[in-house]
């Protein structure tokens, strides 16, 4: 075993014994940063090239701060985004909404379709559906200055069209025209802040996190907004806690104007998003 390999064995129990999630993915990815190799490759680094700010990395993982924050990138569907403090860092659990986002508008017989991202923090749903869907005309709005840093780097010369301001009365111009409204809001309790990982607490924007007592303001708001955006058959999805699955589509209720709300499992298997489709005149 060569001194990268072995350190990296070491820096996985350090990892492990701080509670990281992931401390032999962590550790090989920080190995990997520091190195300027895939993590594959980890094994060609000469002994004679370890470098020890590897183990500054490490510390700063063992106190928790997210790992995109120290290499600066996180990886979301087929993108590479840059991130920092004062965004949101995108989880693995929002590709499948988006995958699903992508299934229902090629569904859809529509040649341009048009899309709107409501509180895109990083731009991560709104790059990816303006990549895998070609056509389509991809809106994004967001609140924060400081995401907001961050969104207009990762959207640089990009054709989405980014907007600061609130959510919720975003896009007049759009009103009724929009054929998928797509959102990962905030949706965490107040009362689960003791509750929220490290990492998400005390790193991601509280405004990206906590929406009221039981964590459903914003998305009540976003249910008006998403009505006002989209034409008849049109369709709204989503994202929230695996514990408010039973939930969320009764936001969605037919009085409201919806139809088909619905429920749906992330690839682990818990509740994940909802979705809902505008109803006919």
């Amino acid at each position: 075993m060569n001194l990268l390999l072995a350190e990296v064995a070491q820096a996985t129990q350090r990892l492990a014994d701080a509670g990281v999630p992931s401390p032999r993915n962590d550790a090989e990815e920080l190995a990997a940063f520091v190195h300027g190799v895939k993590r594959g490759e980890l094994h060609s680094v000469k002994d004679a090239d370890f470098d020890a700010r590897y183990w500054e990395t490490i510390a700063r993982r063992e106190q928790r701060e997210p790992l995109q924050h120290i290499t600066g990138r996180a990886f979301f569907r087929y993108l590479e985004l840059q991130v920092g403090p004062g965004v949101f860092v995108p989880r693995p659990e929002t590709e499948s909404v988006v995958g699903w986002a992508i299934d229902a508008v090629r569904a859809m017989d529509v040649v341009e379709p048009l899309i709107v991202d409501l509180c895109t923090g990083s731009g991560a749903i709104a790059l990816a559906l303006a990549q895998e869907v070609p056509r389509s005309r991809v809106h994004a709005v967001e609140l924060s200055e400081d995401a907001l840093q961050w969104t207009r780097k990762n959207m640089e010369g990009s054709r989405v069209d980014l907007r600061q301001g609130n959510a919720l009365d975003a896009f007049q111009d759009l009103d009724g025209q929009v054929d998928l409204v797509i959102s990962n809001p905030p949706y965490i309790p107040l009362t689960e802040w003791e509750y929220v990982a490290p990492e998400a607490r005390d790193y991601d924007p509280e405004l990206a996190l906590f929406s009221g007592e039981d964590g459903l303001e914003l998305i009540r708001g976003l249910e008006r907004t998403a009505h006002r955006l989209l034409r008849p058959g049109g369709v709204v999805v989503i994202e929230h806690a695996d514990t408010q699955g039973g939930q969320v589509p009764w936001i969605f209720t037919e009085e409201r104007g919806w139809a088909d709300a619905a429920d749906h499992p992330d690839l682990n298997n818990r509740p994940r998003f909802a979705t809902a489709r505008k109803a006919m005149p």
